[in-house]
């Protein structure tokens, strides 16, 4: 089965390139997001969540989250000579709202996420505090994640996380080899971009229609992770459309086609480039077929409850965002994901009220309580 949260970029990546734009986001960053929203799922709402992410149960979600945030834990930089890594997540929720005690303690305990009361009627206030965080958080890499006057107090919860990477080739390329070289556009046309070039012996593997280059970054000390980034180029520009959809629905496709040998090289080039891409993901979900968390019969009960105790959570939007840089010495990636949910809009039904049969009445004093006069009537023409 196809990775849904892959196919979520699949469906804007192909928006991106039909506008001859270039594209990033985050599988890991979305996955998270819906995983944390998942966990405060119940029922029926549930069940479709687990079935989007692929889990059978909620304990299996549980454990692969944590497996999730252990691969993405945030590195020592004290001690690890490896990549800078940080996974961070929060929550902001509504004073009106009561956060389930179960929903906290594996939102800090899996996800180490921190929570924050804050006052929804002030909109743009609690807007501009969570993009003050996601862009620190991000090294003011991603910017206004959620955008200015899209709040409103019938917002209740915001869930977001934020994802920095910034690694070394294991083998930094001399800049002074670099050169503006030809590369060529999807419509026919060229352009002139500065190209990256090395004797060194590369990871490299043709298949059939394409070929893959994996460049490590720099390990860490223990070697308890490994990092690299592959680029997967099609033999030609009319296999990159049929390439990226193939990336999308194959499972485990980048893993399966990754390179384990190194090569000695001929003609080598890799451009610089600097891509960064932001979009609204509610819609897409929907269209893959996870329709149920975001109308009125929600089940978010598992996370929050209303004061009012009439009207519970569905989630509204989802906005992300996500930027790469990459040059001779190394790259740094950043994503950010903020789930937004909302008071469900009650639809208020007309209620009829016609006291034409027998019926009791009372008097009473609201304050105490106390019954004044009860009775009933059951004909109104006697006295």
């Amino acid at each position: 089965m196809a990775d849904q949260c892959m196919l979520v970029g699949e469906k804007e990546g192909m928006k991106a390139a039909t506008n001859e734009s270039n594209f990033i986001y985050s599988p890991m960053s979305i996955r998270a997001a819906l995983s944390l929203a998942a966990l405060g799922a119940k029922r029926e709402t549930l069940n479709q969540m687990l079935s989007f992410l692929g889990y059978d149960t909620i304990a299996n979600l549980k454990a692969a989250s944590a497996r999730l945030v252990h691969v993405i834990k945030t590195s020592d930089s004290d001690h690890d000579s490896g990549p800078e890594l940080s996974f961070v997540n929060g929550i902001w929720f509504d004073q009106s709202k009561f956060l389930m005690p179960e929903f906290l303690q594996v939102a800090a305990s899996v996800y180490k996420a921190f929570t924050e009361c804050v006052d929804f009627n002030q909109p743009n206030k609690v807007t501009k505090e969570v993009n003050d965080w996601v862009e620190k958080e991000t090294n003011g890499k991603i910017k206004d994640l959620i955008p200015i006057n899209s709040m409103s107090p019938l917002d209740q919860v915001i869930l977001c996380n934020a994802l920095h990477f910034k690694g070394a080739w294991q083998h930094k390329f001399n800049k002074s080899q670099t050169r503006d070289k030809t590369f060529h556009l999807l419509n026919g046309n060229t352009i002139q971009t500065p190209f990256m070039t090395s004797k060194q012996d590369q990871f490299i593997t043709s298949f059939s229609g394409f070929s893959v280059l994996r460049l490590p970054f720099r390990q860490t000390r223990d070697f308890s992770r490994s990092f690299s980034m592959n680029i997967i180029l099609p033999n030609d520009t009319t296999g990159f459309i049929p390439l990226m959809q193939r990336i999308s629905n194959e499972p485990n496709f980048i893993n399966q086609h990754t390179p384990k040998m190194q090569m000695s090289v001929g003609m080598f080039m890799v451009p610089k480039f600097k891509v960064s891409f932001g979009f609204e993901v509610s819609q897409v979900l929907k269209d893959l077929g996870m329709e149920l968390p975001f109308n009125g019969d929600a089940d978010f009960t598992g996370m929050a409850l209303g004061l009012n105790g009439r009207c519970d959570l569905s989630l509204n939007r989802m906005h992300h965002k996500a930027s790469i840089e990459v040059d001779e010495d190394g790259a740094e990636a950043d994503a950010a994901t903020a789930v937004v949910f909302q008071m469900q809009q009650c639809s208020i039904r007309p209620v009829n009220f016609v006291a034409d049969h027998p019926f009791m009445f009372a008097v009473v004093e609201d304050l105490s309580g106390a019954v004044l006069f009860l009775g009933h009537v059951v004909n109104p023409l006697n006295a």
